[in-house]
């Protein structure tokens, strides 16, 4: 299998990028496909896809924006049948924790007969510096509908790393990687560690969901992409999560990294500098 490309689909996202640089850096030829990389893939033009996955070995499937959203076991179901078509041979499906939905998508490549693993993640660590904080964070105020809430954010390049090691190492076929950091924190709590990270005045506050959804719609999101955060804070973030797994160990044999060494790092390469003004 080292001998065919790995499709890594969403090739320029979060976790997407990273995996396809540690996959070329270990000697394995990768085929990146988004909608704006040179293998074009799109979700909602199931044309793209055949052209994708010929030839491939193994497949790296993020889909976008959430498994949880209705139309993904549809298209999950669809791709499944596509890739067996084109006889691949191991799929590393990433899923969320706690999201029941997502939970229907991961049966359906998991009864498919391809050698499957199941990365489930927590929150991104990276949301606050990639994502969809990093504006909040430079403006010196975090406002969100999160209370004290516990989350074990993860950080994006453990999730890459156990993806990577599942295309790549046998024994992680079957597995469900369910991949959190080593602590629980309320989001109060981590913007309390990006500021002593970055030595800045950063205030966090929690704010009334109907506050959180009209702030959205003045932003201009899509009322899809405002129907799935409203969820994940919602919903996912309960108290369902407020606790630890040990994935990233079970499938790397280390710990999984800190919030606090993510910060430093983040704050280390200027990821919170503020523009400077001419």
């Amino acid at each position: 299998m080292n001998q065919l490309p790995t499709l890594v689909i969403a090739a320029t996202g979060k976790t997407g990028r990273r995996v396809a640089a540690r996959l070329e850096t270990l000697g394995h030829l990768v085929r990146r496909a988004s909608r704006s990389a040179g293998t074009p893939f799109d979700w909602n033009d199931r044309g793209t896809w055949a052209a994708a996955l010929a030839g491939v070995g193994a497949v790296y499937v993020v889909y976008s924006p959430d498994l949880a959203v209705p139309e993904a076991p549809e298209a999950i179901e669809a791709f499944v049948e596509l890739a067996k078509v084109h006889d691949v041979r191991r799929i590393v499906l990433l899923s969320g924790r706690g999201e029941e939905e997502a939970q229907r998508c991961e049966r359906i490549v998991q009864e498919s007969g391809i050698p499957t693993t199941v990365v489930r993640a927590s929150w991104f660590a990276q949301n606050f510096d990639e994502g969809a904080f990093r504006d909040a964070v430079l403006a010196g105020e975090v406002a969100l509908p999160a209370g004290d809430v516990l989350e074990p954010f993860v950080d994006i390049d453990d999730i890459a790393e156990v993806a990577v090691a599942a295309l790549t190492e046998d024994g992680h076929a079957g597995e469900i990687y369910e991949v959190t950091g080593p602590r629980l924190l309320t989001f109060a709590d981590a913007v309390a560690v990006i500021a002593d990270a970055t030595g800045r005045e950063i205030r966090y506050a929690t704010i009334p969901r109907e506050a959180f959804q009209q702030g959205l719609q003045q932003a201009g999101l899509p009322e899809q992409q405002i129907e799935l955060l409203d969820y994940l804070f919602t919903t996912v973030l309960d108290g369902r999560n407020a606790h630890m797994v040990d994935g990233v160990e079970r499938a790397l044999g280390r710990p999984a990294r800190d919030f606090a060494d993510y910060a430093r790092a983040a704050a280390s390469r200027g990821a919170w500098e503020l523009p400077v003004r001419a």
